[in-house]
Formats: structure tokens, C-alpha cells, sequence
């Protein structure tokens, strides 16, 4: 794995977030899929995704770490993607700070058990707030605001592994 961490806390202090994170939540567009979208003739919008970022779900989720997908879409194509990788999705959501409260109250959680990966400037609150005790993440082709508060750059761009690169980050630093 190629690490492009760009985290100016200490290997240890990474680690110790690592063992405490419980959930991990992602952007979808610009993380999970490459931020392009795709009409049908019929006008079906369609986007394309990653198998290997849901063998990153997967690989989290076997080591005790659920995820979830917070995006300002209003579900659409992203439910089926939820629905098949076994995740929450929290869609429809314009401010997904406004989100956090709620996420720690239906899962029992502490801000430190929360991981996030983000691209876009609609991602930065969330990412500022999680990032203050949980592990944070931004894929290569991320905007350059939001790639200089993550904790770890990710050397993959959005759709093309970044959510696996970032789960396997994760899973290096609980080892």
C-alpha cells in the first residue's frame, strides 16, 4: 500500500485513534464514485463505483468498524449501492455537521470512535469536527482545502479506491 499520509500527529496518537473508531463515515460523490455522472436516454442517472472500495467496507466491518454514507443527494442511484454493501445511508444531507449529533446519539458513540473521508468543501465542517479526536481522510484528486486538514491523503482519487486506501490505513495502524 502506498501511504500518502500527510498527518502531523505522531504514528502512536494515529493508533490509538485507530483502536477506538467504531463507525466510519463517507462522502459518496468525489469518494466513492469519480465525481462524473452518467444519463441514460431515458434520463437515468447513473454512477459508476469501485468493488475494491466495498471490499474496503468489508474488510472494516470484519474488523468491528461499521460504515455508513453521508451524502447532500437525495438517494437516487446511491440506495442500491448502499443497500448492497450493507450500509446506512444518510442522504438529502445539505449540512452534514448538522448530522453528527444524531449519528453519536443512535449509535452510542463518542466523537473519537469516527472516522471520516471527504472531498469537497460540503465535507470540511464534518471533517474539522471528527478530525479532533477520530481519524480523518481525503482522496489524491480531493480539493486542496479539504486535503490539507485530512489526516490522511489517500494516493487513490475518488471512485477509484480511495475509500479502500483509506479503510486499509486504518486497519494498518490498529495492527
Amino acid at each position: 500500500m502506498t501511504e500518502a499520509s500527510s498527518s502531523a500527529l505522531s504514528r502512536e496518537e494515529l493508533a490509538t485513534r485507530a483502536r477506538r473508531l467504531r463507525l466510519v463515515l463517507t462522502d459518496n460523490d468525489g469518494v466513492l464514485t469519480d465525481t462524473g455522472v452518467y444519463y441514460s436516454e431515458r434520463g437515468e442517472e447513473l454512477k459508476r463505483y469501485s468493488v475494491r472500495d466495498g471490499m474496503g467496507v468489508e474488510r472494516l466491518r470484519r474488523a468491528g468498524i461499521e460504515t455508513a454514507i453521508v451524502t447532500r443527494e437525495a438517494a437516487g442511484c446511491i440506495r442500491g449501492r448502499a443497500e448492497k454493501l450493507k450500509v446506512r445511508l444518510y442522504s438529502a444531507m445539505q449540512d452534514k455537521l448538522t448530522l453528527l449529533p444524531m449519528i453519536l446519539t443512535e449509535y452510542s458513540y463518542q466523537p473519537d470512535q469516527l472516522g471520516f473521508i471527504g472531498d469537497d468543501v460540503n465535507d470540511l465542517e464534518l471533517m474539522e469536527a471528527v478530525s479532533l479526536g477520530g481519524l480523518t481522510g481525503a482522496p489524491s484528486d480531493a480539493m486542496p482545502m479539504v486535503k490539507r486538514i485530512a489526516l490522511h491523503l489517500c494516493a487513490s482519487p475518488g471512485g477509484h479506491g480511495a475509500f479502500r486506501d483509506f479503510a486499509e490505513w486504518i486497519l494498518e495502524l490498529r495492527s
